[in-house]
């Protein structure tokens, strides 16, 4: 197999190639994880950023589906530790090193993710070394480069070892104004530069006890993903957190996940397809912590979660990775 990638990769338009992909579509059914990654490596269509995407997904053992593999295969799990504004430095390289030492042995099966504070990404990255942890940055700009003052390119972030990045959290939703157009810019930007982006969504508190949920829901991912095509958008990972639920210690029932994450799905089905809705990874963020993370992770909705305030201690945060793997 790595042989017939190798004499794939770079001459896609060769008779090697399309053998390759017969037998990468073959290996697709089967649920390799590699298949995906050997599938966009002899496609014809991939451009350079696809192809960096591909090599930086297949280097973390992520599997995301071709988009015409019309089977319904086994979507990775995946788990993130968003930071917020927390940590210094030396706690930040500290963690990040706690994090990789328990998490990396699960890189097999399950993505493992960080999202430290901007000034410490670097620190995080070298913390990290080549371990199987994904580093990512808490957002990005919504442009490429030029005179934006503070903000963060999506290049940059890559610059510094960066694999994904958080879009749209409800704390800059709802405390920075930020609306579903500036955030489907910074989608789009994030997708230009083969980072996998995790688009948050969720209602708050008003909007769930005026029975608005699900359509703040459509709206937010409507809004979000408007002009992103499924072939863009095939390394997407949607959180809901509902806003209400946030740091708060009121974490939402089963029940309320479920329904939420099927109402994303019916989305996602609407706007592309019932097979794409179904390789989408939708993921649960709102007080998650290791007393309640293994009933949520049951879900056959839930694919992994967001944790807050749980991912500041290794201990915490490796309790759940651990509920998710199990």
């Amino acid at each position: 197999i790595p042989a017939l990638v190798n004499s794939s990769v770079g001459s896609s338009c060769g008779t090697t190639a399309l053998e390759g992909a017969k037998v990468c579509a073959a290996l697709a059914t089967k649920k390799s994880m590699n298949a995906w990654r050997m599938a966009t490596a002899v496609d014809g269509r991939m451009g350079r950023q696809e192809y960096a995407l591909a090599s930086s997904v297949y280097a973390c053992g992520m599997h995301h589906p071709s988009q015409s593999d019309t089977t319904r295969l086994v979507r990775r799990p995946f788990v993130g530790g968003n930071w917020k504004m927390n940590t210094d430095c030396a706690r930040a390289a500290e963690l990040a090193d706690d994090v990789a030492n328990g998490g990396s042995r699960h890189a097999p099966t399950v993505d493992v993710a960080i999202f430290p504070p901007f000034p410490y990404l670097h620190a995080t990255v070298h913390a990290v070394g080549h371990r199987a942890i994904l580093v990512g940055g808490q957002d990005l700009s919504a442009h490429a480069q030029g005179a934006y003052t503070g903000q963060t390119s999506g290049a940059m972030l890559v610059d510094l070892g960066c694999r994904t990045v958080l879009i749209g959290h409800s704390e800059r939703r709802h405390g920075l104004g930020e609306l579903d157009g500036l955030l489907n810019a910074k989608l789009t930007r994030a997708i230009e530069n083969g980072l996998i982006p995790v688009l948050c969504v969720g209602e708050s508190r008003a909007q769930r006890r005026e029975g608005r949920a699900c359509e703040v829901l459509r709206e937010q991912v409507q809004g979000c993903l408007s002009g992103i095509s499924a072939e863009q958008a095939r390394a997407l990972v949607v959180a809901y957190e509902p806003v209400w639920a946030i740091g708060t210690g009121d974490a939402a029932t089963v029940q309320d996940v479920i329904q939420a994450h099927r109402s994303i799905r019916e989305v996602l089905a609407d706007l592309y397809s019932a097979p794409f809705a179904q390789s989408i990874r939708v993921i649960y963020g709102g007080s998650v912590n290791a007393n309640n993370a293994a009933e949520l992770f049951a879900c056959e909705e839930v694919d992994g979660g967001l944790i807050g305030g749980a991912s500041l201690k290794s201990d915490d945060f490796l309790a759940i990775v651990n509920a998710l793997c199990s």
